[in-house]
């Protein structure tokens, strides 16, 4: 018998300086944590001896699955084999241990080939992985949870930031361990199918969250699920107002449950904004409440239309990103939230105690978590963001472009879509450069499109009641020969995603 037998007799409780941290939580309740021991032992037997066993655990299993330490060192040294493309049976095995400085720490030798003992074949090991995964998932929970715990009950703990850590750890187990295994192309095929024949049926042909402005629905397909929607313009386009249009047909007209996070306007602020669209009211008079009874009544009869409407707002000030994440994932589970919006962007702070630094970083970050909330929620998010200066002394039409996202690069690279509002009526300028009155008009820039084409959509603009519906306005001059849409309310260009932005020529793309 090999001189480390007596070695691999003893209880593996094992043999390292690196205790398993994973079990302190479980200890406190005097419970031992969940763990399927033979069946680890069972799992590393079955790809030792074939190795197809290998290739269809290591999709379900990491070294950390196992409760047993000796046994996340033997699966690691599997996986270094898989991954130099070697075989895996036991001398490979114990040689790569051996070479990891970590063959006695399993046992050694014989505790390997006592391992292929423990099963007379390796049918059932996709079954055995995948209990052995569960029991990794269980103890996962028991070890966040004793962190939340722990952390609670200190005075020093804050506790917004305990709660996105909670609830960051919890998707985090899900991420991990709850992958998607890879489909066949003809089950892809058939879903696609089905989900064209369902589309055939849909007379708006709509894909996603409807927006409520036609020309701009027919080129989107909707908002759709886990996108960045970007809308972007320079101060007094009428961003806000925009996006309450987008919130109150989606809300209103769909029965789309739509939340609003407004950093620069109070809850009271956006409802007034909201009830003077709705009911066609000036808004400076619902600001001094100085309405006739006939409004009043107008007033009234709008408003329980809107209190029914699935809109939710949450007006808290300097929001940060930890904030906004927790609040998103409880309103798509408690109400099962389809559209996300946020006024705006620049207004947020990466973290808690965000203090004066490189801003252009801190706004990269908040583009790359907002468009990963929006990819983990499935759910389609809206960002209004500032346009830089440079629209203003550029000249010539002053249509924003690209390089104008404010403070960041990053904005642009992360966002799905990227759409600029732009007035010409705004500048003073009573007809455009092809001869159009700009009056009431107002232009959606389709200028980054990841799954569709770049347009231009026209939309009206009524200022006394802060409101944007669609233009219905008869065929443009647009100087171009190819005029997308048959309203000529839309006009096309080619993509330019992957190019730099060029300069403006004063000419409607």
């Amino acid at each position: 018998m090999p001189e480390n037998s007596d070695i691999a007799k003893k209880p593996l409780e094992v043999i390292s300086t690196k205790k398993e941290k994973l079990d302190l939580a479980s200890y406190t309740f005097g419970k031992m944590p969940p763990q399927a021991r033979e069946l680890e032992e069972a799992v590393l037997g079955a790809m030792l001896l074939e190795s197809n066993a290998v290739a269809t655990v290591i999709d379900i299993l990491r070294p950390e699955s196992f409760y047993v330490y000796a046994h996340q060192l033997i699966y690691q040294a599997i996986l270094n084999l898989f991954h130099k493309s070697k075989p895996v049976d036991i001398l490979t095995v114990t040689e790569e241990l051996r070479h990891m400085g970590r063959l006695e720490e399993v046992g050694g030798a014989f505790y390997i080939s006592e391992l292929t003992n423990r099963l007379a074949s390796a049918a059932n090991v996709e079954h055995h992985a995948r209990i052995v995964a569960q029991k990794h998932i269980q103890r996962e929970l028991i070890r966040i949870s004793g962190e939340v715990i722990r952390d609670a009950y200190e005075e020093t703990t804050d506790v917004f930031e305990l709660l996105d850590r909670a609830e960051q750890g919890l998707y985090s187990i899900a991420e991990r361990n709850l992958r998607r295994n890879y489909e066949k192309m003809s089950t892809l095929l058939s879903r696609s199918l089905n989900q064209l024949d369902q589309l055939r049926n849909h007379q708006d042909m709509l894909t996603g969250v409807p927006s409520g402005f036609t020309e701009l629905d027919r080129v989107t397909g909707g908002w759709q699920k886990s996108d960045l929607i970007i809308i972007a313009a320079r101060p007094g386009m009428g961003k806000t107002s925009f996006v309450l249009s987008i919130a109150r047909n989606a809300a209103v007209d769909y029965n789309k449950p739509v939340a609003i996070f407004s950093l620069e306007m109070s809850s009271v602020q956006l409802v007034n904004r909201l009830m003077s669209a709705e009911a066609e009211l000036p808004a400076e008079k619902l600001r001094r409440g100085n309405l006739e009874p006939f409004e009043w009544e107008q007033l009234t009869h709008k408003a329980d239309r809107l209190a029914e409407a699935p809109i939710f707002i949450d007006d808290t000030p300097a929001i940060n990103i930890f904030e906004l994440r927790a609040k998103c994932r409880r309103l798509k589970s408690h109400h099962k939230v389809e559209l996300f919006i946020v006024d705006y962007l620049q207004l947020m702070s990466a973290s808690p105690d965000s203090r004066a630094g490189n801003r252009e970083q801190e706004i990269s970050n908040i583009s790359r978590a907002l468009k990963s909330i929006a990819k983990e929620l499935e759910t389609p998010f809206i960002a209004i963001s500032q346009l830089s200066r440079a629209v203003e002394v550029r000249g010539g039409t002053r249509r924003p472009q690209l390089s104008d996202l404010r403070e960041s690069g990053a904005i642009e690279q992360d966002a799905d879509l990227v759409l600029f509002i732009y007035r010409a009526e705004y500048y003073k300028l009573e007809v455009d450069e092809n001869q159009n009155p700009t009056r009431g008009l107002g232009e959606i820039i389709i200028a980054k499109h990841r799954n569709g084409a770049l347009k231009n959509v026209y939309v009206r603009f009524i200022d006394k009641y802060a409101k944007f519906t669609d233009a219905h306005i008869p065929a443009l001059h647009t100087g171009a020969s190819d005029v997308g849409s048959e309203s000529g309310a839309v006009i096309t260009r080619m993509s330019r995603m992957n190019e730099e932005p060029e300069e403006d020529n004063g000419e409607i793309f």
